[in-house]
């Protein structure tokens, strides 16, 4: 029997929180480590260009944590109130932005790392190497493969004369 308005929606919602479980805790941990970095020894002396990327950082990871967990505070806000679809909305938009943020904490803590251990120059571009990989895995290859399903799903007669007659499903 096919699922209802309704499940899909509950449905939706449970697989996205499943999802920002998985991001969550590293999130978290990457904000913990970089709070107590700033309270190290020797961080105080450290130059611009460090405390700048430190604060990159540190600033992008609070915001990714702020966008992942804001889900749950949304639910609990509109729980019971009928407006479940736009719970689901919502929360697929600040999961998605906190991500992009956790490809920029990530780049910046790389590079942070790296810079502490080897040349700033090999550093740099250990970051931009880094933030490739996460823009190629996490952006270039789901929208690629999202075009081609809009695509397909588009396309007059598209899932029969594509897919053998049947739709996935939803």
């Amino acid at each position: 029997m096919p699922e209802t308005e309704e499940e899909r929606w509950r449905r939706n919602f449970v697989e996205l929180l499943q999802e920002l479980r998985v991001a969550q805790t590293g999130v978290q941990i990457l904000f913990a480590f970089l709070l107590i970095l700033a309270f190290s020894s020797g961080f105080d002396r450290s130059d611009p260009f460090t405390k700048t990327v430190y604060l990159v950082a540190l600033l992008s990871t609070a915001g990714a944590t702020a966008l992942i967990i804001a889900p749950v505070a949304v639910h609990r806000m509109l729980f019971r109130l009928g407006e479940k679809p736009q719970v689901v909305i919502y929360a697929h938009r600040m999961a998605y932005v906190g991500l992009m943020l956790v490809i920029l904490a990530m780049v910046s803590a790389v590079m942070l790392a790296s810079d502490a251990v080897i040349d700033r120059w090999a550093a740099v571009m250990i970051g931009v190497v880094t933030g490739l990989v996460f823009a190629l895995l996490w952006i270039v290859l789901p929208l690629q493969r999202r075009r081609r399903a809009v695509r397909d799903l588009t396309e007059p007669d598209g899932w029969a004369s594509v897919r053998g007659g049947e739709r996935p499903p939803r």
